[in-house]
Protein backbone atom coordinates (compact mmCIF):
# COMPACT_ATOMS: atom_id res chain seq x y z
CA UNK A 1 0.00 0.00 0.00
CA UNK A 2 1.27 3.63 -1.18
CA UNK A 3 2.06 5.54 2.00
CA UNK A 4 -0.10 8.37 2.16
CA UNK A 5 2.83 10.99 1.82
CA UNK A 6 3.94 9.18 -1.29
CA UNK A 7 4.17 10.98 -4.63
CA UNK A 8 3.95 9.75 -8.04
CA UNK A 9 7.27 9.54 -9.88
CA UNK A 10 7.97 12.27 -11.80
CA UNK A 11 10.81 14.63 -12.55
CA UNK A 12 10.39 17.68 -10.97
CA UNK A 13 11.55 20.89 -12.02
CA UNK A 14 14.76 22.40 -9.95
CA UNK A 15 12.53 24.74 -8.04
CA UNK A 16 9.62 21.68 -7.78
CA UNK A 17 12.73 19.94 -5.63
CA UNK A 18 13.41 22.59 -3.62
CA UNK A 19 10.18 22.45 -2.58
CA UNK A 20 9.31 19.07 -2.28
CA UNK A 21 12.54 18.88 0.15
CA UNK A 22 11.53 21.61 2.07
CA UNK A 23 7.96 20.16 2.53
CA UNK A 24 9.30 16.99 3.51
CA UNK A 25 11.73 18.37 5.87
CA UNK A 26 9.89 21.26 7.73
CA UNK A 27 6.55 21.35 6.18
CA UNK A 28 3.41 19.19 5.38
CA UNK A 29 4.61 16.11 3.93
CA UNK A 30 7.34 14.41 5.94
CA UNK A 31 6.69 10.91 4.57
CA UNK A 32 7.09 11.69 1.13
CA UNK A 33 9.39 8.86 -0.74
CA UNK A 34 11.13 8.91 -2.79
CA UNK A 35 12.48 12.18 -2.47
CA UNK A 36 13.94 13.69 -5.68
CA UNK A 37 17.99 13.99 -5.60
CA UNK A 38 19.66 16.60 -4.05
CA UNK A 39 21.73 19.85 -5.99
CA UNK A 40 23.84 21.38 -3.72
CA UNK A 41 24.60 21.59 -0.02
CA UNK A 42 21.48 22.56 1.21
CA UNK A 43 19.37 20.19 -0.56
CA UNK A 44 22.14 17.78 0.31
CA UNK A 45 21.02 18.67 3.99
CA UNK A 46 17.02 19.25 3.43
CA UNK A 47 17.11 15.68 1.76
CA UNK A 48 18.79 14.04 5.03
CA UNK A 49 16.63 15.80 7.58
CA UNK A 50 13.57 14.23 6.07
CA UNK A 51 14.98 10.91 5.73
CA UNK A 52 16.37 10.66 9.19
CA UNK A 53 12.32 12.27 10.51
CA UNK A 54 11.73 8.81 8.58
CA UNK A 55 14.07 6.56 10.36
CA UNK A 56 16.07 6.24 7.10
CA UNK A 57 19.75 6.31 9.08
CA UNK A 58 21.47 4.75 6.34
CA UNK A 59 20.61 6.81 3.65
CA UNK A 60 20.03 10.09 5.69
CA UNK A 61 24.13 9.60 6.94
CA UNK A 62 25.30 9.15 2.93
CA UNK A 63 23.40 12.40 1.72
CA UNK A 64 25.37 14.16 5.03
CA UNK A 65 28.33 13.22 3.55
CA UNK A 66 28.17 15.41 0.95
CA UNK A 67 27.15 18.60 2.94
CA UNK A 68 30.03 17.80 5.33
CA UNK A 69 32.87 19.56 4.36
CA UNK A 70 31.48 21.91 1.86
CA UNK A 71 32.34 24.49 4.23
CA UNK A 72 29.99 27.88 4.98
CA UNK A 73 27.45 27.06 6.82
CA UNK A 74 25.88 23.65 5.89
CA UNK A 75 28.75 21.79 7.03
CA UNK A 76 27.59 23.28 10.47
CA UNK A 77 24.47 22.58 9.44
CA UNK A 78 25.32 18.97 8.55
CA UNK A 79 27.39 18.26 11.86
CA UNK A 80 24.53 18.86 14.08
CA UNK A 81 22.12 17.11 12.08
CA UNK A 82 24.35 13.76 12.05
CA UNK A 83 24.58 14.53 16.38
CA UNK A 84 20.86 14.23 16.34
CA UNK A 85 20.45 11.03 14.20
CA UNK A 86 23.11 9.55 16.99
CA UNK A 87 21.31 11.07 19.96
CA UNK A 88 17.88 9.78 18.60
CA UNK A 89 18.96 6.45 19.40
CA UNK A 90 21.32 7.34 22.81
CA UNK A 91 24.66 7.84 21.08
CA UNK A 92 24.87 10.99 23.23
CA UNK A 93 28.86 10.86 23.44
CA UNK A 94 29.33 10.64 19.69
CA UNK A 95 27.00 13.57 18.92
CA UNK A 96 28.82 15.51 21.73
CA UNK A 97 31.64 15.26 19.27
CA UNK A 98 29.70 16.16 16.32
CA UNK A 99 27.85 19.10 17.78
CA UNK A 100 30.81 20.60 18.90
CA UNK A 101 32.50 20.41 15.38
CA UNK A 102 29.32 22.21 14.26
CA UNK A 103 29.72 24.88 17.12
CA UNK A 104 32.82 25.61 16.11
CA UNK A 105 32.48 25.76 12.33
CA UNK A 106 29.22 28.10 12.97
CA UNK A 107 31.28 30.22 15.16
CA UNK A 108 34.21 30.44 12.78
CA UNK A 109 31.44 31.85 10.49
CA UNK A 110 30.15 34.28 13.08
CA UNK A 111 33.43 35.80 13.84
CA UNK A 112 34.70 35.87 9.89
CA UNK A 113 37.70 34.32 11.14
CA UNK A 114 38.66 29.98 11.27
CA UNK A 115 40.71 30.94 14.61
CA UNK A 116 39.21 27.98 16.94
CA UNK A 117 39.32 30.79 20.11
CA UNK A 118 37.07 33.16 18.14
CA UNK A 119 34.95 30.49 17.21
CA UNK A 120 34.08 29.09 20.91
CA UNK A 121 33.50 32.63 21.80
CA UNK A 122 29.64 32.94 23.47
CA UNK A 123 26.70 34.13 22.79
CA UNK A 124 27.96 38.07 22.94
CA UNK A 125 29.41 36.96 19.78
CA UNK A 126 26.44 35.17 18.12
CA UNK A 127 24.63 38.37 18.80
CA UNK A 128 26.84 40.66 17.19
CA UNK A 129 26.21 38.87 13.91
CA UNK A 130 23.88 39.80 11.48
CA UNK A 131 24.31 36.70 9.55
CA UNK A 132 21.04 34.82 10.53
CA UNK A 133 21.68 31.67 9.26
CA UNK A 134 25.09 31.29 10.99
CA UNK A 135 23.29 32.28 14.49
CA UNK A 136 21.06 29.00 13.37
CA UNK A 137 23.54 26.85 13.03
CA UNK A 138 25.04 27.78 16.08
CA UNK A 139 22.39 27.47 18.06
CA UNK A 140 21.30 24.10 16.78
CA UNK A 141 25.02 22.96 17.39
CA UNK A 142 24.24 24.68 21.25
CA UNK A 143 21.03 22.77 21.77
CA UNK A 144 22.37 19.89 20.66
CA UNK A 145 25.23 19.66 23.27
CA UNK A 146 22.76 20.53 25.54
CA UNK A 147 20.68 17.49 24.64
CA UNK A 148 23.77 15.75 24.68
CA UNK A 149 24.96 16.52 28.39
CA UNK A 150 21.90 15.76 29.36
CA UNK A 151 21.42 12.55 28.26
CA UNK A 152 24.40 12.06 30.31
CA UNK A 153 23.37 13.59 33.07
CA UNK A 154 24.87 16.29 33.17
CA UNK A 155 22.03 19.08 33.97
CA UNK A 156 24.09 21.60 34.94
CA UNK A 157 25.79 21.83 31.59
CA UNK A 158 22.57 21.31 29.76
CA UNK A 159 21.06 24.27 31.50
CA UNK A 160 24.02 26.69 30.71
CA UNK A 161 24.06 25.89 27.06
CA UNK A 162 20.45 26.52 26.72
CA UNK A 163 20.79 29.91 28.52
CA UNK A 164 23.28 30.89 26.03
CA UNK A 165 21.34 29.62 22.90
CA UNK A 166 18.55 31.45 24.52
CA UNK A 167 20.38 34.90 25.35
CA UNK A 168 21.95 34.57 21.30
CA UNK A 169 18.19 34.68 20.36
CA UNK A 170 17.18 36.72 21.94
CA UNK A 171 19.93 39.46 20.80
CA UNK A 172 19.14 37.85 17.35
CA UNK A 173 15.67 38.78 17.20
CA UNK A 174 16.23 42.18 17.49
CA UNK A 175 17.63 42.42 14.15
CA UNK A 176 16.25 39.30 12.43
CA UNK A 177 13.30 39.09 13.78
CA UNK A 178 11.09 36.47 15.69
CA UNK A 179 9.91 34.62 12.81
CA UNK A 180 13.62 33.47 11.57
CA UNK A 181 14.44 31.21 14.05
CA UNK A 182 10.94 29.94 15.09
CA UNK A 183 12.48 26.41 14.71
CA UNK A 184 15.40 27.04 16.81
CA UNK A 185 13.01 28.24 19.41
CA UNK A 186 11.24 24.87 18.93
CA UNK A 187 13.96 22.69 19.72
CA UNK A 188 15.19 25.11 22.75
CA UNK A 189 11.55 24.45 24.37
CA UNK A 190 12.01 20.81 23.55
CA UNK A 191 15.36 20.30 25.28
CA UNK A 192 14.28 22.83 27.56
CA UNK A 193 11.48 20.38 29.27
CA UNK A 194 13.00 17.69 28.98
CA UNK A 195 16.12 19.17 31.00
CA UNK A 196 12.96 19.99 33.76
CA UNK A 197 11.62 16.59 33.68
CA UNK A 198 15.18 15.26 34.22
CA UNK A 199 15.65 17.61 37.67
CA UNK A 200 11.76 16.21 38.27
CA UNK A 201 9.89 20.13 37.76
CA UNK A 202 6.85 18.98 36.07
CA UNK A 203 5.99 22.44 36.09
CA UNK A 204 8.82 23.97 34.40
CA UNK A 205 8.19 20.86 32.11
CA UNK A 206 4.93 21.66 31.01
CA UNK A 207 5.39 25.32 29.92
CA UNK A 208 8.44 24.73 28.02
CA UNK A 209 5.93 21.81 26.30
CA UNK A 210 3.29 24.01 25.86
CA UNK A 211 5.55 26.52 24.26
CA UNK A 212 6.59 24.09 21.77
CA UNK A 213 3.62 22.89 20.67
CA UNK A 214 2.20 26.70 20.80
CA UNK A 215 5.62 27.77 18.44
CA UNK A 216 5.24 24.28 16.26
CA UNK A 217 1.06 25.46 15.70
CA UNK A 218 2.30 28.08 13.60
CA UNK A 219 5.56 26.83 12.11
CA UNK A 220 4.03 24.04 9.79
CA UNK A 221 5.73 21.41 10.27
CA UNK A 222 4.29 18.16 10.97
CA UNK A 223 6.83 16.24 12.45
CA UNK A 224 7.59 19.39 14.29
CA UNK A 225 4.17 19.13 15.97
CA UNK A 226 4.32 15.42 16.04
CA UNK A 227 7.25 15.59 18.34
CA UNK A 228 5.93 18.71 20.09
CA UNK A 229 3.09 16.69 21.14
CA UNK A 230 5.74 13.91 22.57
CA UNK A 231 7.12 15.96 24.80
CA UNK A 232 4.04 17.31 26.30
CA UNK A 233 2.80 14.25 26.73
CA UNK A 234 6.09 13.09 28.46
CA UNK A 235 5.35 16.55 30.92
CA UNK A 236 1.65 15.36 31.69
CA UNK A 237 2.85 12.19 33.43
CA UNK A 238 3.37 14.21 36.21
CA UNK A 239 -0.05 14.65 36.59
CA UNK A 240 -2.17 12.05 39.20
CA UNK A 241 -3.94 10.89 36.89
CA UNK A 242 -2.03 9.41 33.55
CA UNK A 243 -5.17 9.04 31.09
CA UNK A 244 -4.06 12.68 29.46
CA UNK A 245 -0.41 11.94 28.98
CA UNK A 246 -1.90 8.27 27.76
CA UNK A 247 -4.27 9.87 25.53
CA UNK A 248 -2.07 12.52 24.37
CA UNK A 249 0.68 10.15 23.54
CA UNK A 250 -1.78 7.68 21.59
CA UNK A 251 -2.28 10.71 18.87
CA UNK A 252 1.18 11.27 18.50
CA UNK A 253 2.07 7.36 18.20
CA UNK A 254 -1.05 7.68 15.38
CA UNK A 255 0.50 10.83 13.88
CA UNK A 256 3.42 10.00 13.62
CA UNK A 257 2.60 6.21 12.18
CA UNK A 258 0.26 8.09 9.09
CA UNK A 259 3.13 10.09 8.32
CA UNK A 260 5.84 7.38 8.01
CA UNK A 261 7.36 9.39 11.17
CA UNK A 262 9.35 5.85 12.65
CA UNK A 263 11.68 6.98 15.03
CA UNK A 264 8.65 9.75 16.57
CA UNK A 265 6.59 6.34 16.43
CA UNK A 266 9.28 4.09 18.15
CA UNK A 267 9.08 6.81 21.03
CA UNK A 268 5.91 7.14 21.47
CA UNK A 269 5.46 3.41 21.71
CA UNK A 270 8.27 3.50 24.73
CA UNK A 271 6.09 6.19 26.39
CA UNK A 272 2.72 4.10 26.02
CA UNK A 273 4.48 1.44 27.24
CA UNK A 274 6.23 2.73 29.94
CA UNK A 275 2.27 3.82 31.51
CA UNK A 276 1.23 0.89 31.04
CA UNK A 277 -1.21 0.92 27.37
CA UNK A 278 -2.93 -2.09 27.20
CA UNK A 279 -2.79 -3.32 30.88
CA UNK A 280 -5.01 0.49 31.28
CA UNK A 281 -8.90 0.32 31.34
CA UNK A 282 -8.65 3.80 29.13
CA UNK A 283 -9.00 4.08 25.56
CA UNK A 284 -5.57 3.03 24.38
CA UNK A 285 -6.61 -0.22 26.72
CA UNK A 286 -5.80 -2.22 23.04
CA UNK A 287 -3.10 -0.84 21.95
CA UNK A 288 0.06 -3.35 22.40
CA UNK A 289 2.55 -0.54 22.82
CA UNK A 290 4.98 -2.74 23.76
CA UNK A 291 4.73 -4.98 19.99
CA UNK A 292 4.93 -1.36 18.16
CA UNK A 293 8.30 -0.02 19.76
CA UNK A 294 9.96 -3.69 18.95
CA UNK A 295 8.45 -3.16 15.47
CA UNK A 296 9.71 -0.16 15.03
CA UNK A 297 12.93 -0.76 16.04
CA UNK A 298 13.35 -3.74 13.59
CA UNK A 299 12.66 -1.27 10.99
CA UNK A 300 15.15 1.65 12.35
CA UNK A 301 17.61 -0.99 12.72
CA UNK A 302 16.46 -2.06 9.04
CA UNK A 303 16.94 1.26 7.24
CA UNK A 304 20.42 1.43 9.29
CA UNK A 305 19.94 3.31 13.12
CA UNK A 306 22.58 1.93 15.02
CA UNK A 307 21.05 1.93 19.06
CA UNK A 308 23.75 2.76 21.54
CA UNK A 309 23.42 0.66 25.16
CA UNK A 310 23.59 3.02 28.29
CA UNK A 311 27.03 1.75 28.99
CA UNK A 312 28.02 3.33 26.08
CA UNK A 313 26.03 6.50 25.50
Amino acid sequence: MAHPDARPEAAPTPSDRHAILVAAAFGPTPGAHPLPAAHGPEQSWLRAVALGGQGRYAAARAELTRVRGTGAVWSSFGASTEASLLRQLGGHRAAAVLDGRALVEAGSLRTGSGNTVAARRDADTVAASRDAAAVAAWCDAATGLAADALGRGRLAVCGSLLDRCAAALDAAESEAGEKAFVRQRIRLAWVGAESALAAGDFTRARSRADRAVELADGFGSIRHSVKSDLVRSASLTGLPDHGPAMDLAADVLARAEEHGLIPLQWAAAMLLDGLGAGRDAGRVRDLDAGRVRDLCATTIVGRGGRFVTSSAC
